[in-house]
């Protein structure tokens, strides 16, 4: 009676070609397909399926001409072997990922309010972090079609974004807040109620030239208050506000991040302060990919740690 020489499995050469075919073939159950994942033929494909099962002298698919099956050793091997080649993969990508420093130009379209606060503060940091990557910046309130633009992304309030398009939060939401110069509250009395709003000079701020205007709005009693207040300064950018409410000129209601500096300082004082006006979080927000290129990964991963306490 002749026996079969029974050989270790540790014994058995390692084939990970080998491997990775049966693999695909598993997945697709159709070797023309699987041929197509990998670029070779399905003549090849076949060739090295009937070379593995040799190897292991056991049977991995059940072949007929309209249909392939896997035979209970190769779903045994299916099983054990998926995982391990993941796992492969991912230690691959991962070391390319750690070798392969990103490099290139990144062009960001944000507003100047986003930039200072939520770009500028960390621009040492990411350069250190990646020195061969450059980043451009568009200082703009109109936050349209950034593709069209050429920007890689962009930054914006809210998520309200336009088809295949990604929306990263970057920070906490945004609060608003009124504010005037030590100056100005000397020659008119800080108001009290939000109806004294309504006799005093206030800066008030357009989203673009000739677009619609910021809305003075409050939360009173868990309902939305608004107040249209009036003013002979008008601006479409925020850092004009603040340094014309630092001027004297008025009353300003802007964002406390923005304002942050001024307020330590003393040249901005914050006035209504028990009236509380909240807004949106600001989002970055970029075209969605099958492979988001490394410059970007790097620039969207840097900005969302440094700005949700990550970093």
């Amino acid at each position: 009676m002749n026996k079969k020489s029974i050989i270790p499995m540790a014994a058995l050469p390692l084939h990970l070609p080998g491997l990775v075919t049966f693999a695909a073939a598993a997945r697709h159950l159709n070797f023309a397909r699987a041929a197509a994942e990998l670029g070779v033929t399905p003549t090849a494909v076949s060739r090295t399926l009937k070379q593995l099962e040799a190897q292991l002298d056991a049977r991995l698919f059940n072949r007929t001409t309209r249909s392939v099956s896997l035979t209970e050793a190769g779903a045994a091997l299916d099983a054990a072997v998926a995982p391990s080649l993941a796992q492969i993969r991912n230690a691959l990508a991962q070391a390319r990922l750690a070798t392969d420093q990103p490099s290139g130009t990144v062009r960001l379209n944000c507003s100047y309010v986003a930039y200072r606060i939520l770009v500028e503060p960390h621009l040492p940091g990411f350069f250190a972090a990646y020195p061969q990557i450059q980043v451009e910046i568009a200082l703009d309130n109109q936050l349209s079609d950034i593709v069209g633009a050429g920007f890689d992304a962009g930054i914006r309030l809210g998520r309200k974004l336009e088809h295949d398009m990604v929306a990263v939060q970057l920070g906490k939401v945004q609060r608003r807040i009124v504010v005037a110069s030590p100056a100005y509250l000397q020659q008119q009395p800080a108001p009290q109620t939000l109806q004294e709003l309504l006799q005093h000079q206030c800066i008030r701020q357009r989203y673009s030239f000739g677009g619609r205007l910021f809305d003075w709005k409050f939360q009173v009693r868990r309902q939305m208050v608004q107040v249209d207040v009036q003013g002979k300064l008008m601006f479409d950018d925020m850092k004009s506000v603040v340094d014309a409410a630092v001027q004297g000129h008025g009353i300003a209601f802007v964002y406390q991040d923005f304002a942050s500096a001024e307020l330590a300082s003393g040249a901005l004082i914050q006035i209504l302060a028990r009236q509380g006006a909240v807004d949106d979080a600001f989002h970055l927000y970029y075209p969605h990919r099958a492979h988001m290129p490394g410059k970007l990964r790097a620039l969207v991963d840097y900005l969302r740690a440094a700005n949700n306490g990550n970093a």
